[in-house]
């Protein structure tokens, strides 16, 4: 399959209610469908919601039990993998014979730590595997853990070869140089941050990588925190916690949809994995723009790369 069409959603999740929350995935999934979308792309921790504007009862040197009752509850609405979310989410890329990709907090099954992670269904196997975020930012530290070289992954697909990084991941240089070494044509950036310059960044990968980009970022304000959440919101952030901006990019760096601000919506593009191939005419980073002869770069924990197999 060369050309298709792709769709990055740009939504609002139901904030710390994972159960209402698939309930949005599987509306915006079907909505997908109706317009034939074969891959569809969800923003970053979209279960159970990205916590901008919380704190969680911390400052340098102490919590609050009010903030530990906060992280007990996205905790609570935080999904194992695999668990029954994950199962029906692989249900509904089956029905509708789509590829999917989610961000979600991923609550380990052992440990309990959480982790910022990003997951991919496949229509014939369900969920393929899934990424979790290497360095969490700044305050996102103290709820999510640090994901290992084991899930820098992507997997080679009917539709090309999908994978990708989440938000500041992407501004990780040899982060960025291991998804491109697998061969990426189809790169997803969930993300969080809803600045003008994100989408200089997603251009960049796209012609850096000579793949097509889908940067995808949730819509939510203040007042769609539960009402017993909000007092606890940070008095500076501005009532639009999250404006979007999510976008597709060719692999010569053009805008195919977007940028989307300030408002919920389904974003689509036409694609055609030829133009990928077009595109590394005159620049490959793993190719023959490559200096393997004086560059090397290997990831702890990554087995050995294997052409025409998912890695």
């Amino acid at each position: 399959m060369r050309k298709y069409k792709v769709g990055c959603i740009q939504a609002t999740p139901a904030l710390f209610n994972k159960d209402k929350t698939m309930l949005i995935v599987e509306k915006w999934v079907k909505k997908a469908a109706q317009q034939e979308v074969k891959l569809l792309v969800f923003p970053e921790s979209f279960i159970p919601a990205y916590p901008a504007g919380l704190g969680f009862g911390t400052v340098v040197g102490s919590r609050t039990e009010a903030g530990r009752d906060q992280f007990q509850r996205y905790w609570k609405n935080s999904i194992e993998v695999p668990g029954p979310e994950t199962y029906q989410i692989a249900e509904w890329a089956k029905a509708h014979n789509m590829f999917i990709t989610i961000g979600v907090t991923e609550k380990d099954a052992v440990s309990g730590t959480l982790y910022c992670s990003l997951l991919y269904f496949s229509p014939e196997s369900g969920l393929m595997g899934k990424h979790r975020k290497l360095k969490p930012t700044a305050a996102e530290r103290l709820i999510w853990g640090e994901g290992d070289g084991t899930t820098i992954a992507t997997f080679d697909t009917e539709i090309g070869r999908l994978g990708g990084l989440i938000c500041w991941e992407n501004y990780m240089p040899l982060a960025r140089m291991a998804i491109y070494q697998k061969g990426i044509q189809l790169y997803v950036a969930p993300t969080a941050d809803a600045r003008d310059s994100w989408n200089a960044t997603m251009i960049h990968i796209a012609c850096e990588g000579r793949c097509y980009v889908i940067g995808c970022n949730q819509y939510f304000t203040k007042s769609d925190y539960p009402e017993d959440l909000a007092p606890h919101l940070a008095t500076d952030r501005p009532e639009i916690l999250s404006r979007g901006g999510s976008v597709i990019v060719s692999p010569l760096g053009k805008i195919l949809a977007g940028p989307l601000f300030n408002e919920e919506g389904l974003l689509t593009a036409n694609i055609d994995l030829d133009e990928v191939v077009r595109s590394k005419m005159d620049f490959d980073a793993i190719g023959h723009y490559a200096r393997n002869d004086v560059f090397k770069l290997s990831i702890e924990g990554q087995p050995e790369i294997k052409p025409d197999k998912t890695s």
